[in-house]
């Protein structure tokens, strides 16, 4: 009994430890994806907007987010690049014109 108090913190040190050590592993891989941010990645911000980067700053970075509109967010905003994979999902023009064509169907083809 004497011995299960002193066993549970060790154990509890070890996995803080290990759990640290994970967390540090994914921010240097984060911060090393935002330094190596170069003009024409397409990215995503952690608030979940899409754009193409256009300007390199020291700490910022400018995210053309629609054709003609350029906004400046902070490096450490960028989340994540874009793979082809996520690029090749199906933009809001697509998706609006297979709602007017389901819209066209008679209620009973539906």
């Amino acid at each position: 009994m004497e011995l299960l108090l002193p066993l549970m913190l060790v154990l509890m040190l070890v996995f803080m430890f290990f759990q640290f050590r994970k967390q540090k592993k994914q921010m240097n891989e984060t911060m090393e994806m935002q330094a190596g941010l170069t003009v024409g990645t397409k990215v995503m911000t952690s608030t979940g907007l899409y754009g193409t980067v256009v300007g390199l700053g020291d700490d910022t970075i400018d995210l053309e987010i629609a054709p003609g509109v350029t906004t400046t967010w902070v490096r450490r905003a960028i989340a994540k690049i874009l793979t082809p994979e996520e690029l090749d999902a199906p933009s809001i023009e697509n998706i609006a014109d297979e709602a007017e064509i389901d819209l066209e169907k008679r209620p009973e083809d539906r």
